[in-house]
């Protein structure tokens, strides 16, 4: 009788259906067990996949970079000396510091975080003004609603054009009205609207009331001369941002005189620093995930055994009946063996729906608002080493009733009537 023989596989059916109560309650543990470990890698997706969303379009390998005061007097000069960058400065660590991909010098109109006064036509916004170039869009890119963002042609002309936030945009503009082409004041120096950008899904800097304008244009419209704020730093994605920081600011302390121990003079933010941080919580959470399920999963199978232990027993004389008829050992213990992985099987089945719908309904919920919360799904590769992992155990599991059922004898099997 093969593993393909109906009649075989009748008898299993009719094994397991002749007490259906029993065996929806063995399977609970099961199914239970699918939908915890299905569950928690699915919604550990989602979360990884919430975070991709907030990083997108922002280099994760990157970094900022500002001065600041000096702590350590050195070289005859005091403490609490001021340093400023300069244009100079984005070369030289360009040229030093070969881990560099892009360097996007950047400076604000006023303080940090500072306000200026932006009128139309009787209307004013107090927007962040920064002088930027196209490269900070490969840094943090924007997202243009309508016209476009500041391009090289720009930068080399010195236009006065700016590209405008949508908070700025509507204090100062009649809701529907078309920006691009019209002119704003800033500082009482007028620049035409060639852009106005949104909110991203992911970081934003500097909020929907910033507006930009080239570089060169704000050098000239605000006699900035050749200082920058900050710089925005993107390092190639093979290289650590950690070790090309120690480096520029070996350069820049090593220009400005300022001691080698001095933590105050150069302020610093490694981004990528968080991105790391997040993939080892997402890495964690799967483990766990694993952890959880496969324990629980194998308390679902044990129960399984359980149950065919206490069946293999109310089975002893139908079982000796079919061993002094010529049924061999291989039979009866293929005959439980097939019973167990059918029974984890079909729970397992029944797991995997229940847990798909509820991740469905998860993303119907949260996948689209402002949690880190997207698409929880599962790969192929996971469903399936899942479901091998619990035919797996069942075919472990099921071996201890299975040999107890081949352990008897005909004889003993008679008398038990």
């Amino acid at each position: 009788m093969g593993i393909f023989d109906r009649d075989l596989w009748n008898e299993v059916f009719g094994t397991l259906s002749k007490n259906l109560l029993r065996t929806f309650l063995t399977t609970l543990g099961v199914i239970f067990a699918i939908v915890i470990l299905i569950s928690l890698l699915g919604v550990t997706t989602g979360m990884s996949n919430g975070f991709d969303k907030i990083f997108a379009g922002t280099a994760t390998n990157s970094m900022f970079m500002w001065t600041q005061t000096t702590s350590i007097p050195h070289k005859g000069f005091e403490r609490g000396r001021r340093i400023n960058f300069t244009l100079e400065d984005v070369e030289l660590i360009k040229k030093q510091v070969p881990e560099i991909d892009i360097v996007a010098p950047r400076i604000q109109l006023g303080n940090f975080q500072a306000t200026s006064t932006v009128v139309r036509n009787g209307k004013t916004s107090g927007s962040g003004v920064y002088g930027d170039y196209p490269s900070i869009s490969l840094v943090s890119k924007k997202r243009m609603v309508e016209g476009r963002f500041i391009n090289q042609n720009d930068i080399d002309a010195a236009k006065k054009v700016c590209v405008i936030g949508l908070d700025a945009y509507k204090l100062l503009f009649d809701k529907g009205e078309k920006a691009i082409g019209k002119s704003i004041q800033i500082n009482g120096i007028y620049f035409s609207v060639v852009g106005v950008f949104k909110k991203n899904d992911n970081i934003n800097f500097e909020g929907e009331n910033a507006i930009f304008v080239p570089f060169t244009t704000f050098q000239r419209a605000f006699n900035s001369g050749n200082r920058i704020g900050w710089m925005a730093i993107k390092i190639d994605s093979d290289k650590e941002v950690a070790q090309a920081e120690r480096k520029i600011k070996t350069i820049i302390k090593k220009k400005y005189n300022i001691h080698p121990d001095d933590a105050r003079a150069i302020g610093s933010f490694d981004f990528s620093q968080i991105f790391t941080g997040i993939n080892a919580f997402t890495l964690v959470l799967q483990g766990f995930a694993f952890f959880v399920g496969i324990f629980t999963l194998l308390a679902g199978v044990i129960a399984v055994s359980n149950i065919l232990l206490i069946t293999v027993k109310e089975r002893t004389n139908e079982i000796g009946v079919r061993r002094a008829l010529g049924a061999t050992p291989r039979i009866i213990k293929r005959q439980i063996l097939l019973e167990s992985i059918v029974l984890t099987a079909f729970a397992g089945i029944v797991g995997f729906v229940i847990s798909i719908a509820g991740l469905h309904l998860l993303d119907n919920l949260y996948g689209h608002g402002d949690y880190p919360f997207v698409n929880p799904t599962v790969s192929i590769p996971q469903v399936i080493f899942s479901f091998v992992l619990m035919v797996g155990l069942s075919l472990l599991i099921g071996l201890i009733p299975a040999n107890r059922a081949t352990r008897i004898r005909p004889i003993e099997a008679l008398r038990e009537e």
